[in-house]
């Protein structure tokens, strides 16, 4: 692999000016390949999990699937509701909605119990998730019928309109990261190198990688359907890696430049660094890769979606940074060249002697390391229990599947829903009870279900007041049952009801009945039957996580010692920084600092995809700083010299990409979407912990101890195996 990657920097440095050219016209093609064949979205079927899955499967069978509704509330501007006022505009809208050809049809009105809110519910044509590409004429023609009535306030909600305002709200959070994290992470770039130019280099490559990976994405799509959530990764991601990836590799390049004193040219200097970082971030690249392909293995299409958009970026990313970055880095490295004498005349004209090579480490660094350097039996230990103390809150984590109820109140929809549900409660959730059978079975069905709906309605979770009704298909085989909850979906009570009706109501009832297969659906079913499905998945997920993240250690380090300690140290970091996310957002201590309303649990996806992706990032540092030192190793030190040169030459350069990745992901936790904010905190904390307590003090600590067994069962490389280059010569020899 060494000498691939040499030869890509070689031909690459040889031919700067193609190698650039050829990467912009990748990207273009990427991004126009893309817009070309068009996003392929995820349909309601991708998104069946369990029995909701199962029972919406047969509803949709015979017709009688969920269809996207959207209700129009009517109401006072202030004091009682003038009837005839709110009927004027309720007809006003019923027909302005029957003209439209989104709408299938248009319930008569219905007045609150309080007799202070005309509701008009509007079906829509088409599948459920259809409706919020749908609904921007509805909201048109319910906008014009309440300014042609003044005297009424007319608003509309629904899942339709809460998913356009879902989205709108999310593009508007990335435009709000983007504007946070771009210049800080180009003050961040522009501290590290004192150079506008060679700060520049990494926010290019990110950026151009970002573009080709988001074409990339959307011809993935016709094969793995995107669930709407894989661009929000790609612009997480991307940035991240994108930066660090060519943050590596530029350090590595004027390390090589100082060292050389001018003795070498910038094409010898690129393959050099090609040599050392540029190894470090395939084998980093392809761990990213690795860990995050598990998430297929969850079976989901929101975490495959996940997976694709952040396995592209990486992917892309790292190609960038072997083929146009070493042609970039020639450029800027000639002019360089070009103008030294002429900036070395300057400053001895002007009495000033020349610079000295700034130290690796400075003083921060070297109070960090000073632990674990005199004492690294302590310090482990003191780490090891600062990590596990921080990761106990994790024991006490609680899932819940982000519904409606749980989006922001800045969205209009969601305000006009709360009053909605407000006036009509039992539209806070619906159980959909659905039986499929034989047609001769249709009557005793439809009888049974019916003894279903009393049952329910005598039951004090559900909604006693509202008629449950029975709907049967065409050919007589299937049947829907609706029963209304008055309680929000992720509360006690609505879980509780479906526990009921699934363990209690459906048994003696519709289940006694031979041969007749039923299921329960509706939001609070798909939101339980999603977490149970996540947590079947869990252990398989996390032992294929765990093993190939020990075999990719041991590929690339030759050493199982290093791949045991690799393992545990992520997954220190990973259980610290959960632990942390559910101390700050199970919790409603927090709420004010960061603006959140506490779900009282963690968003169902976040834990999986999180200790996948942290194990990915947490490779990145372990490859960077391990290489050094077995680079020191091989160049005949001793195990403990190694450790002290490879940490002291890797920490600040680590550190410098951990405070770009922490100023990507930090943004994330100015956003409005709960979900989002819980994904930023938690992978800006675990890799701050990751790159300071881990990298500088665990890690040093274990090695040190270790001494030469942690590189068992491999030996030492030959003195002196590092080659040294001729300035006249382009050929590079790596040991």
């Amino acid at each position: 692999m060494r000498q691939l990657q040499v030869r890509m920097a070689r031909w690459s440095a040889r031919h700067a000016g193609r190698a650039i050219a050829g990467w912009f016209a990748f990207v273009v093609l990427c991004l126009a390949a893309g817009i070309t064949v068009g996003t392929n979205q995820a349909t309601t079927e991708d998104f069946w999990v369990g029995e909701a899955g199962r029972a919406e499967a047969m509803a949709t069978e015979g017709g009688l699937q969920r269809e996207p509704t959207e209700r129009i509330l009517i109401r006072s501007r202030s004091g009682p509701l003038d009837m005839a006022a709110a009927g004027s505009a309720a007809q006003d809208v019923t027909e302005r909605m029957r003209d439209l050809p989104e709408v299938e049809s248009v319930a008569a009105p219905v007045r609150s119990e309080d007799g202070r809110v005309l509701l008009v519910s509007v079906t829509m044509n088409g599948p459920e998730l259809e409706g919020r590409k749908n609904v921007v004429p509805l909201l048109e023609q319910t906008a014009e019928a309440g300014a042609s009535h003044p005297d009424v306030i007319v608003e509309e909600t629904g899942s339709p309109a809460i998913s356009k305002g879902v989205n709108d709200q999310r593009g508007e959070d990335l435009a709000l990261s983007e504007r946070i994290s771009l210049p800080v992470t180009a003050l961040t770039l522009l501290v590290v190198f004192g150079s506008v130019i060679m700060a520049g280099v990494p926010l290019l490559l990110a950026l151009s990688s970002i573009a080709a990976a988001i074409g990339l994405s959307m011809v993935a799509s016709h094969v793995m359907p995107d669930a709407g959530v894989g661009m929000n990764l790609i612009l997480l991601i991307g940035l991240a890696v994108g930066v660090d990836y060519t943050l590596f590799y530029l350090k590595r390049e004027r390390e090589e430049r100082a060292r050389a004193g001018g003795r070498l040219g910038s094409e010898a200097l690129v393959e050099l660094a090609a040599a050392t970082a540029g190894r470090a971030i395939v084998v980093s690249g392809l761990a990213v890769i690795v860990s995050t392909a598990t998430l297929y293995l969850a079976t989901d299409v929101i975490f495959s979606s996940l997976a694709t958009g952040t396995i592209l970026v990486v992917a892309v990313a790292v190609a960038s940074s072997l083929t146009v970055l070493p042609a970039l880095l020639v450029k800027i490295g000639r002019r360089t060249e070009r103008l030294a004498p002429r900036k070395a005349a300057r400053r001895a004209k002007r009495g000033k002697p020349a610079r000295a090579a700034k130290p690796e480490t400075g003083r921060v660094f070297g109070a960090l390391l000073k632990p674990a350097r005199t004492r690294p039996a302590l310090t482990l230990c003191l780490s090891v229990l600062v990590m596990l103390g921080l990761a106990a809150p994790a024991l006490g984590l609680k899932l819940i599947d982000p519904g409606k109820d749980t989006f922001s109140r800045d969205i209009p929809a969601m305000q006009v829903y709360d009053r909605l549900t407000e006036s009509f409660p039992e539209l806070l959730v619906t159980h959909e009870v659905v039986a499929r059978s034989t047609p001769e079975q249709a009557t005793r069905v439809k009888q049974a279900l019916t003894d279903l709906g009393r049952r329910a309605q005598a039951d004090p979770l559900f909604a006693g007041d509202t008629e449950a009704t029975v709907r049967t298909s065409a050919d007589g085989r299937i049947s829907v049952l609706r029963l209304a909850v008055p309680h929000p979906a992720p509360s006690d009570e609505a879980i509780e009801s479906l526990v009921h009706l699934r363990q209690h109501h459906i048994p003696a009832t519709v289940g006694q009945l031979p041969g007749v297969e039923t299921g329960v659906s509706g939001d609070v079913a798909r939101g339980q039957d999603y977490v149970a499905h996540e947590s079947d998945k869990l252990p398989l997920v996390i032992g294929f996580l765990l093993l190939m993240t020990f075999l990719m250690t041991v590929w690339a380090f030759r050493s199982v010692v290093i791949g045991i300690v690799g393992v545990v140290l992520n997954l220190l970091s990973a259980g610290a920084s959960l632990g942390l996310l559910v101390l700050v957002f199970q919790g409603t201590w927090a709420e004010g600092l960061l603006a959140f309303d506490s779900l009282g649990a963690i968003a169902s996806r976040v834990p999986l995809f999180l200790v996948v992706i942290l194990f990915g990032l947490s490779m990145d540092y372990q490859v960077f700083v391990v290489s050094r030192i077995q680079e020191a190793r091989q160049n005949g030190m001793s195990a403990r010299e190694a450790v002290l040169e490879g940490i002291n030459r890797s920490a600040k350069v680590v550190t410098s990409a951990a405070i770009v990745m922490v100023t990507v992901f930090g943004a994330f936790v100015a956003l409005h979407l709960t979900e989002m904010k819980q994904m930023g905190f938690c992978l800006a904390v675990a890799v701050l912990l990751d790159a300071v307590i881990i990298r500088l003090m665990v890690l040093p600590s274990v090695l040190l101890l270790l001494g030469e067994r942690a590189w068992w069962p491999g030996r030492p490389g030959p003195r002196g195996s590092r080659a040294e280059v001729p300035a006249a010569g382009p050929q590079v020899e790596v040991g």
